[in-house]
This record gives C-alpha cells, sequence and structure tokens, in this order.
C-alpha cells in the first residue's frame, strides 16, 4: 500500500472519501432523500419504458438524449415560469456527474472554484479531484445570522479571489437558507470570469415566493442554474441531474463528456418520471408541513433550528453535537452529522417518521434544559 500511495497524485493522498452511513435503522432521515416510495402507476410506466428499450440495449443509447432535454425544458418552463429551450438543459447520471462536467470545463490546474461555507460538501471535492483550488469563501460576514449570505461580503470576497468558477447554493445545503437573487446577480457581476453556479437541488422544496435564478439566465452566458429529481421526484435511485444554461455553454459541456454518458434505460426511466411529474411532486407539500412541524418541535426543545427552505432542517443548540447523534441512532433515528460544531440536520420525512425523531429528541434532551 505505502507503493501505491507514492503513486497516488500527492493532492489526494491522506483525503477521505465522500458518504453518509447507510445503516439499517428504522428511520433514516441523514441523506434527504425523499422518504416516499415512488407511485405504482409511475413504477408500471417505468418498468414499461425500460422494456421498450431492453431489445435494443446492443445499440448506444442517443448521444444527444434529445427527447429528455425536452421533458426537462419544458417541466422548467412549466413550473418556473420562464421560457426554458431544450439546447439550454445538460443532464448526467446525478447532479454530481453534471458538476463534475462544469468542473472539467472551467476548472482545472491554474484555476480557482470559491464556495461559501458551510455548503455542499462536493463542492470542494469535486473541484480538488479535478485539480481546481478550492477557496472556502465565508457566510455570515457582516451579519447576525451566522449562516447567512449577504451580497456585499460574497462580492468582497469574489473581487479577492477572482474565481473562474463560484458555487452558490439556494437553498444551500447544509443550512436549508435561499438566496435573493441580489446575490446572485451582485456575485455575476463581481466575477467577470467566472462560470458562476447556483446550484438548485432543493428548488422544488421552497417557500412560497422564493425566487429561482432561473429568471436570471436570459442575457447572462455565465449562469448556470443546477437541479436535480432525486430530491423532490423521489428518484435518488434514477440518478439524474440537470442543468439549466446559455446554448453555448450546454455545448462545450460535449467537450468534456464521456460518450453515451446517458444509458438508454436511465434515459427512458427519467423520461417516464417526467411524465408522472404531479404524481412524483404530489409529496411536496407533506414533506415541507413535516419540515416546519421539526423546527417548531425542536424550538419547544429549547435548541435552534434554522428556517429552512429545503426538506431538511439543522438544528443547533447542541452541547455535543455527537452525543446526541448516537443517542438518536441508538433510538433508531439516523440524522446527519455534518461536521458543524454543536449543530445536527435531519430530512423531513413521512409524518410518522417526524413523530419518531421528535420523541427520541425529547428524550435526548434533559428536561432541564428545556424552556420552561
Amino acid at each position: 500500500m505505502s507503493r501505491l500511495n507514492e503513486l497516488l497524485r500527492p493532492e489526494l493522498r491522506g483525503k477521505t472519501a465522500y458518504g453518509a452511513p447507510q445503516l439499517d435503522v428504522p428511520v433514516r432521515l441523514n441523506t434527504n432523500e425523499n422518504s416516499y416510495p415512488v407511485p405504482e402507476s409511475v413504477v408500471r410506466d417505468i418498468t414499461a419504458a425500460v422494456a421498450d428499450v431492453a431489445p435494443d440495449l446492443n445499440r448506444y443509447p442517443d448521444r444527444e438524449f434529445t427527447e429528455l432535454r425536452t421533458a426537462l425544458a419544458a417541466y422548467l418552463t412549466t413550473t418556473a415560469g420562464v421560457d426554458v429551450r431544450a439546447e439550454q438543459v445538460w443532464a448526467g447520471n446525478g447532479s454530481n456527474e453534471v458538476l463534475q462536467h462544469l468542473l472539467q470545463a472551467f476548472g482545472g490546474p491554474g484555476r480557482i472554484a470559491l464556495g461559501f461555507t458551510p455548503a455542499y460538501s462536493m463542492h470542494p471535492i469535486i473541484s480538488e479531484t479535478l485539480g481546481t483550488t478550492w477557496v472556502d469563501g465565508l457566510r455570515g460576514q457582516g451579519s447576525d445570522a451566522p449562516f447567512d449570505l449577504a451580497a456585499e461580503s460574497a462580492v468582497e470576497q469574489a473581487r479577492q479571489h477572482r474565481p473562474h468558477v463560484v458555487f452558490l447554493c439556494s437553498p444551500n445545503n447544509p443550512t436549508g437558507t435561499a438566496l435573493s437573487l441580489d446575490v446572485v446577480e451582485a456575485v455575476h457581476d463581481a466575477a467577470p470570469d467566472a462560470i458562476v453556479v447556483v446550484d438548485e437541488a432543493y428548488a422544488e422544496f421552497a417557500r412560497e415566493g422564493t425566487p429561482s435564478a432561473l429568471t436570471l439566465l436570459e442575457g447572462r452566458e455565465r449562469l448556470v442554474v443546477t437541479r436535480t429529481m432525486s430530491k423532490a421526484f423521489a428518484f435518488a435511485g434514477g440518478r439524474l441531474g440537470y442543468l439549466a444554461a446559455h446554448p453555448a455553454l450546454t455545448d462545450m459541456l460535449r467537450l468534456v463528456r464521456l460518450p453515451y454518458h446517458l444509458s438508454s434505460p436511465t434515459q427512458a426511466i427519467a423520461l417516464a418520471a417526467l411524465r408522472h411529474a404531479p404524481e412524483m411532486l404530489s409529496t411536496v407539500t407533506v414533506i415541507k408541513q413535516q419540515r416546519d412541524r421539526i423546527v417548531e418541535g425542536l424550538a419547544r426543545l429549547g435548541l435552534d433550528p434554522v428556517a429552512s427552505d429545503a426538506n431538511f432542517v439543522l438544528f443547533g443548540g447542541l452541547a455535543d453535537a455527537s452525543a446526541t447523534w448516537q443517542a438518536l441512532l441508538d433510538r433508531g433515528v439516523l440524522v446527519r452529522d455534518v461536521g458543524i460544531p454543536h449543530y445536527l440536520r435531519v430530512t423531513a420525512g413521512t409524518p410518522a417518521e417526524t413523530d419518531a425523531f421528535l420523541a427520541a429528541m425529547a428524550q435526548t434532551i434533559p428536561a432541564e434544559e428545556r424552556p420552561a
């Protein structure tokens, strides 16, 4: 192994691979999956769609995934209220592959990627594995809210570091906080040599009135908005992520994608899911209700939950986050330790899962630490 370690790229030595615990427990609320299974009617359509393409698996899939791009564009146009065309859409095996394509095309050795921590942990991992220098920008600068990102602070950091790629998350993971569009516009203008990526993986869970950066695409060829079907669509196992951007930018991603990167079954099942979009998204409302219920329940326990626009809640006020994580696990509830001192993150699931989580938290937090 010592020889292998010498052969490994120096910047990867000593790194830890990304991964959340996959444990067989009654209540799994650690990876922001949708707790509801795919509806039976959709399962039937998916099964039929795979059967339709199976005889032709001796042939390569549609390299341009034209039908899928058209369907994704139609979905965004309908839900975001902006005109998105097929040539603006790109897709991959999960949004992480889409992000990887962006870093392959616009990052690399001698280039800088800037994100605002805490945020999605795969942004620095993908950047660094592709030789891009990662810069941890800071949140809460000049603000009483530690997880907010103010336009003035973001602009100052963008001008200081002069990045080639900037990552903004709205809603942000792991904090659940959404960005106002003025932050996106300000960062875009302050970083004229950068591709500005707005990661909207949790956009469908945002509270009423929360804007999407899709509305800013027109006239901004350096702006990219990424989405996923893993969360609101209850399609994490389907592995389909996508983005919308200027057609010239999506065309550049063809330079770095592997040939035929989206298999025929992947395209078929994603199309089937999109045909059933209302059914696939039918659980979003109840999940948002459970999210808000978690915020209220944790506040009653004297903890400090962060108001969320996602399908999860980050909560603080814990004397020992690791000990609380273990105590919850001992009670059959798995949540996420995101590495922020005194904080944990919990996914909003079914009402029964919320019951189990809040009951476990009530048993974990000593009565004397709760508000009167």
